[in-house]
């Protein structure tokens, strides 16, 4: 019988023409990126086969940060070594952070104009459905028992009950997850890859260093309190706490831009997630907004701050990735087949659905109420709530409709936004 052999691996010019390929088409999303790179890269050029394309992609599930772009280096490194995971991996984002900082000038610019505003408003309610409809797809996924949904309902009343940071919220669930269920199974101590430990640790130390040195020189140029180096830690931070997906990330990131640095409204944040979803590339590019409007906006800022911001906060979200996979990814196999680490990463993901829930209410009612009320708990937390009377009706339908489009007749993301956006330039900026 004769045996097929494995395809050919790729030139480096053909990596990048594919990675390319999918960085420009990648919208969606983390699910319509992963499978445009499954159609690509095992459907169309059969670089990998099933089993290896899904192996890396339980790798990255694992991970902190974006796991489509982390998938994308994954792959770039299993064709072309660490040139082919730089390829893959950077080309992945590199569209979307040029579209997003377009889009986020012309924002900043121009978001005044009444037809401008008119079509943020439609946004905004859609980006309400968008949350409801990630918190469903995540209870899906987390919920397989009581104790799931008590990690969940924890999660959702220490951050919108008590404040509690986001970081302390997922390490106490990775926590309680390590000791829920009795002992654990023995986990292979062999890596899955034959790489020393030696050069396992040589990338981890070149990577952090790559990752860690524009916040590095912004510390000691411009010193702990400027602007760029606040967002630097900020975002280099988030990289590393924000298991479960982007809608984790926003969770933390809506927590420490807007309430605790108050470096851009409500309203704006909700603003960059739309046109996140508007874009190729990760959803957190909404990082990227974030930072910019926070530059925009800083006393004695304007468009090169808020340039150097969002491209600052990019490199902290992105780079981060070169490094868990070009050091983590040959021994994910053990980790794969670690039951302490699977019960401890499942109540990680049961966590994130009290998180992602906490971000609903708080998109609602800053986007389909016309008023808030901040309401102080007995222990000194405050909490924004309705404020009686006030509910946006028409915000209300438009974010309804949604999520009908989205939930029950599974509409493409974009063409919800884009519709909403139309919408809401019929009721508020012709009306």
């Amino acid at each position: 019988m004769t045996i097929a052999a494995d395809p050919p691996a790729p030139s480096l010019g053909e990596l990048t023409a594919a990675s390319w390929k999918v960085g420009v088409l990648g919208f969606g999303g983390p699910a319509g990126q992963i499978a445009l790179m499954h159609k690509v890269f095992v459907d169309e050029k059969r670089w990998l086969d099933e089993p290896r394309y899904l192996h890396a992609l339980s790798y990255c599930t694992l991970l902190p940060g974006p796991e489509a772009q982390q998938l994308a280096t994954y792959v770039g490194w299993l064709l072309q070594g660490v040139r082919g995971g730089i390829v893959a991996g950077g080309l992945f984002v590199l569209p979307g952070v040029g579209v997003m900082l377009g889009l986020s000038w012309l924002y900043a610019a121009h978001g005044a104009n009444p037809l401008v505003a008119a079509a943020f408003f439609g946004i905004k309610a859609a980006v309400v459905a968008l949350v409801v409809e990630a918190m469903i797809r995540i209870g899906r996924r987390a919920l397989k028992g009581g104790a799931d949904l008590a990690f969940a309902v924890a999660a959702f009343l220490a951050l919108s009950l008590f404040g509690a940071p986001f970081p302390l919220v997922i390490l106490g669930a990775g926590l309680l997850g390590l000791v829920r269920g009795g002992t654990a199974q023995a986990a292979d101590p062999q890596p899955a890859a034959a790489i020393s430990g030696r050069g396992a640790l040589a990338s981890a130390v070149i990577w952090a260093g790559l990752w860690l040195a524009p916040l590095a020189m912004s510390w000691s140029i411009l010193g702990p309190k400027h602007l760029l180096t606040q967002v630097g830690v900020l975002f280099s931070t988030l990289s590393v706490v924000t298991f479960g997906g982007a809608y984790a990330a926003l969770a933390y990131l809506q927590q420490q831009a807007v309430a605790v640095q108050g470096w851009l409204t409500p309203s704006q944040m909700i603003d960059g997630l739309g046109l996140a979803e508007t874009t190729p590339g990760p959803l957190v590019l909404v990082n990227q907004h974030v930072a910019f409007m926070a530059g925009w906006q800083a006393q004695g800022g304007g468009l090169g701050l808020a340039v150097a911001a969002g491209l600052m906060a990019s490199w902290s979200t992105f780079a981060p990735s070169f490094l868990w996979i070009f050091a983590g990814a040959p021994y994910a196999e053990a980790l794969r087949r670690s039951e302490r680490a699977r019960r401890a990463l499942q109540a990680v993901t049961a966590a994130v659905l009290g998180v992602v829930a906490n971000l609903a209410l708080w998109f609602g009612v800053h986007a389909l109420f016309a008023r808030s009320t901040a309401w102080r708990t007995p222990w000194g937390h405050s909490l924004d709530l309705p404020a009686a009377g006030s509910l946006d009706l028409p915000a209300a339908l438009i974010a309804a409709a949604a999520g009908v489009a989205l939930i029950r007749l599974k509409i493409n993301v974009i063409a919800v936004v884009l519709g909403c956006a139309a919408i809401g330039v019929l009721v508020r900026g012709l009306g």
